[in-house]
C-alpha cells in the first residue's frame, strides 16, 4: 500500500525570484478582482523583453512524500520516499501596466 501526499512546490521565476508554496494555491474567484494571491503568488517588475529569446525561463519544482508498506509475503516492510518532479517553461512577458 502506498499513500502520498504533496510537501511542497517551488517555483523559480527566472527573474531571481524564488517563490515556495506550502500548498496549492488559492483557486481564483471574480471577488478576488486583481489583488495578489493570499497563499501563492508572484508580480515581475520588468518585462521578459532583456532575457534570452525574451522569456523567462519558469521552473516548477513538486516534493512528494510518500508512505509505503508491503503487506504480502509476510515481510510487513514498511518505508517513506521522497520523490521530486520538475518542469521548465519560458513565459514571455510582453507587457506591464500598473493597476489602481
Amino acid at each position: 500500500m502506498r499513500t502520498r501526499s504533496w510537501s511542497a512546490h517551488v517555483w523559480t521565476m527566472g527573474d531571481g525570484a524564488v517563490v515556495t508554496c506550502a500548498g496549492p494555491g488559492t483557486p481564483y474567484t471574480a471577488a478576488a478582482g486583481k489583488s495578489d494571491s493570499p497563499t501563492c503568488g508572484h508580480t515581475y517588475s520588468r518585462t521578459s523583453a532583456h532575457q534570452p529569446e525574451g522569456r523567462y525561463p519558469v521552473t516548477a519544482t513538486s516534493t512528494w512524500t510518500i508512505d509505503r508498506q508491503a503487506t504480502t509475503g509476510g515481510g510487513g516492510q514498511a518505508g517513506q520516499l521522497t520523490e521530486t518532479r520538475q518542469t521548465q517553461i519560458q513565459v514571455p512577458l510582453l507587457e506591464l501596466q500598473v493597476l489602481d
